[in-house]
């Protein structure tokens, strides 16, 4: 059944992904509104082939180009743009694709639409998980997993009972930089960095899983997610790719999805749900695949990943600040104006400078992720 589809964040990484599904598999669904932030030649180019009835770029002065792509399509910007076709009456799905804690508005205006949601955005659910919850509860949305590991537990859940899952196991690359010493590590460079052996990603998340910050933000994004308490919820390092996540169950049966590692497939599962549909990935030969391998992660490599779980074990604004001084600290890695191990040096004097607030409200949460990015930044620049 086709299906009328708004992407925030269009020329990013998913959107990209996304958008090559409506060239074949997903040729009867309808692109009805993207957006972008800065990147509007890309989104130009988005606008004219698929010729959505809405198109956003955050910057005004950039519109005009937009309406020379299609004359046709609405042009709208700002952030009141983005929350509008976030809400759109005709969008059957509002697939949230943009990286970090921009995503946190359109989100609360999908949920407050009732919106079925294509979640590729950990970063609102670490900051105000509780927050966004009770309004999907509320106004009747829904959340669909595209975080490939998150996406592999929702489909592993399918059938049964959430109160017979003994715990969840997050599955993790390790990364580029996993084989590498701790001395080793402290001066990689970005373009080292970037070069994350099994998936294509954007910049900031590839770096987080560099990091493995992606990994801690994911397991706070699982506890709100599937409502389990953090001791359920464990990580295994798994350099193939091929095992997304498991499910181990009260009875000792573990269920894992399995596939080669490609985002468009849990991005059509999110789609299509509760279908599937055919001819995204090539099919798996288990005699082709050598081995699967598994490891524990070592977490005085990684610093930042403890820092994630520490945020979000405290709760309240803490996730909200850790969250806001990993963007500034990798934005200004790739800027090369910091080393990659002082990643993990100023998200821990953020998180240690914070005076947590318990139950905050969303502009609580929205001042205490300025008030971070704001202290890093001159913290870097002093």
């Amino acid at each position: 059944m086709s299906k009328n589809i708004s992407i925030i964040g269009s020329t990013g990484s998913i959107g990209k992904s996304a958008l090559n599904l409506f060239d074949n598999t997903l040729s009867d669904y309808k692109v009805l509104a993207l957006s972008a932030n800065e990147n509007v030649e890309e989104l130009a180019r988005q606008v004219k082939k698929y010729k959505p009835k809405y198109a956003v770029i955050t910057k005004p002065d950039k519109a005009k180009i937009l309406k020379r792509a299609n004359p046709k399509t609405i042009v709208l910007t700002g952030i009141e743009g983005i929350t509008k076709i976030a809400s759109l009456k005709e969008a059957d799905l509002v697939l949230l694709a943009v990286v970090g804690a921009i995503g946190l508005i359109p989100l609360m205006a999908a949920a407050r639409a009732g919106k079925k949601i294509g979640m590729a955005n950990k970063e609102s659910l670490v900051m105000a998980g509780d927050i966004v919850l009770n309004e999907v509860k509320k106004y009747g949305a829904e959340i669909i997993p595209v975080d490939s590991e998150h996406s592999a537990i929702f489909q592993c859940l399918k059938g049964n009972d959430i109160k017979d899952v003994k715990r969840l196991i997050i599955t993790a690359s390790g990364g580029p930089l996993k084989d590498l010493t701790p001395a080793e590590i402290k001066n990689i460079t970005p373009e080292r960095a970037l070069k994350h052996p099994t998936w294509k990603m954007g910049k900031k998340i590839t770096i987080d899983s560099s990091t493995l910050m992606n990994k801690g933000l994911e397991v706070i994004e699982a506890h709100y997610l599937f409502g389990l308490p953090y001791e359920k919820i464990d990580v295994v390092i798994h350099p193939q790719s091929i095992i997304h996540s498991m499910v181990e169950y009260v009875d000792g049966s573990i269920i894992a999805q399995m596939s080669h590692p490609d985002m468009r497939l849990p991005i059509l599962y999110a789609l299509t749900y509760p279908s599937r549909r055919a001819g995204v990935i090539k099919a798996m030969s288990f005699s082709e695949i050598a081995k699967l391998e598994f490891f524990k992660v070592n977490f005085k490599k990684f610093p930042c990943f403890n820092l994630a779980l520490s945020a979000g074990k405290t709760g309240g604004t803490m996730p909200a600040v850790m969250n806001a001084a990993n963007e500034v600290a990798v934005n200004n890695f790739l800027n090369k104006k910091i080393k990659f191990d002082k990643i993990a040096y100023y998200v821990a004097e953020a998180m240690r400078k914070h005076k947590v607030i318990v139950k905050p409200g969303i502009d609580q949460i929205l001042c205490a992720d300025f008030k971070a990015r704001t202290e890093v930044e001159e913290m870097i620049n002093v």
